[in-house]
């Protein structure tokens, strides 16, 4: 199921895991950097940062920032980012960040695994359609990662 509209974009996928499977694979940061394509140097806390070189070809040049906004053991993970930030000369600090939110579930395999990303009707109009397109193709191809980095660790 996918939901979208001009402020977030929503995806969902059942995984064949449990619960703590998946919590753990979102939540601990070096589990979280081999299926997202992110080198992140500091785990995950309440209120602080991290970042990390993103290691996926084409996007290596780019530091991945995140500030952890919410940890609900095995319910509710989300963290702030500038979405789309690619280009290494714009400083991005400025700019509002989106909310990224991981919300799991038990269900019938597993767990259902919704993210949501909001917030991007508040970006800068001159980026706010590409963030939005990339961002959601990007979570589309992330759902697939974490799906097969579940099955298989």
């Amino acid at each position: 199921m996918t939901q979208t509209s001009t402020d977030r974009i929503e995806k969902q996928i059942e995984l064949n895991a449990s619960v703590s499977r998946v919590w753990r694979a979102i939540t601990d940061y070096q589990e979280f950097s081999q299926w997202f394509g992110v080198d992140l140097e500091l785990p995950f806390v309440v209120g602080q940062p991290t970042h990390g070189r993103i290691t996926c070809e084409g996007y290596d040049h780019l530091i991945m920032e995140v500030t952890v906004v919410d940890m609900v053991s095995e319910k509710l993970f989300s963290f702030n980012w500038h979405p789309y930030a690619v280009d290494p000369n714009v400083d991005y600090s400025s700019e509002p960040a989106t909310l990224v939110e991981f919300r799991l579930e038990p269900a019938e395999q597993g767990t259902l695994l919704t993210v949501v990303e909001s917030g991007f009707d508040a970006l800068p109009k001159h980026r706010r359609d590409e963030a939005y397109r990339m961002n959601d193709g990007g979570w589309t191809a992330q759902m697939t990662n974490i799906e097969k980095y579940v099955q298989n660790n």
